[in-house]
């Protein structure tokens, strides 16, 4: 259903915390210029965990209307509350987007039959497609293959974002899954070899201060084409690794700041990136040619 780069895209803040709409409306329009071919909002990278429901609501329905049927729109919408993902799933289908992205339930530690049947429940109390979410270091769940396999025979979960970094999972995910399901990459450093491996794209932090680099690579990857997705990927490298000096999306706001493209404000708990890595952060942007000496 869904191929490319997909950009997992900052919330722009000002100091006050609120959310600035004429800096997400614009970061919008660029994405769309730069070839980005999908936009996930109000993801991790999003600051989903420091937004209400309602705020989180109309963040979903703003960045549909500015992107205006350009490029693709998967809403994030998972919770660690079944119910609360029943409800944020639905806003998202009122509001028109074209799919949803379900994060597993972070901190509570549910079993493997758990995840089934919160997954199942959602996609059966909402028609939208769905696409499943697993990234274990900030959860401290892992949803294993075998469970992802049970959830792609239910009509509407139509792929998954896998971001343990473990490339052999692509063939387990495609074997259990069949072809038609949807296997995106959710972490940058691995996001090329992933996609190489058999994956249909990527949900990526680096895509937003470099969008049209890493849609570049992905399409590479995706037409077979190992040397030159390789030799892009090689150029912005150091962000896929100095975006996370960091917990995201510390890094990346901050850059997006260096860039002219938002202002300052994040939400606490989250604080403005600390003064000793910026340096870092700054050199490898250079590298990238996403920012000038």
């Amino acid at each position: 259903m869904f191929q490319g780069s997909f950009v997992a895209l900052v919330t722009p803040m000002r100091e006050d915390g609120s959310v600035d709409d004429e800096s997400l409306k614009a970061l919008v329009g660029w994405h769309v210029e730069q070839g980005t071919d999908g936009i996930v909002a109000m993801g991790t990278t999003g600051e989903s965990a420091t937004l209400d429901e309602k705020e989180h609501c109309k963040a979903i329905e703003q960045i549909i209307d500015y992107t205006a049927g350009r490029v693709p729109v998967i809403a994030g919408t998972g919770a660690n509350s079944t119910t609360e993902a029943v409800r944020l799933t639905r806003c998202a289908e009122q509001a028109g987007a074209d799919a949803c992205l379900l994060v597993t339930p972070y901190y509570n530690k549910p079993t493997q039959e758990g995840l089934y049947l919160h997954f199942k429940a959602v996609a059966e109390a909402v028609d939208i497609p769905q696409m499943l979410y697993n990234v274990p270091g900030r959860t401290a769940c892992d949803m294993l293959p075998e469970t992802v396999g049970r959830l792609s025979g239910i009509a509407n979960i139509i792929g998954i974002k896998e971001a343990t970094g473990l490339l052999d999972r692509v063939s387990q995910l495609r074997e259990l899954c069949g072809d038609e399901f949807d296997i995106f990459s959710g972490d940058d450093a691995t996001s090329r070899e992933f996609v190489l491996a058999g994956g249909q794209g990527t949900i990526s932090v680096t895509a937003n201060i470099a969008p049209a680099e890493v849609h570049q690579m992905i399409a590479a990857a995706l037409d077979g084409d190992t040397g030159r997705a390789e030799m892009i990927d090689k150029a912005i490298q150091p962000l896929h690794t100095n975006l996370f000096l960091e917990a995201n999306p510390i890094p990346v706001k901050w850059a997006l700041h260096e860039m002219g493209r938002i202002p300052t404000g994040i939400r606490l708990p989250l604080t403005w990136f600390a003064d000793e890595y910026r340096d870092t952060l700054r050199q490898a942007m250079i590298q990238a040619s996403v920012l000038q000496n």
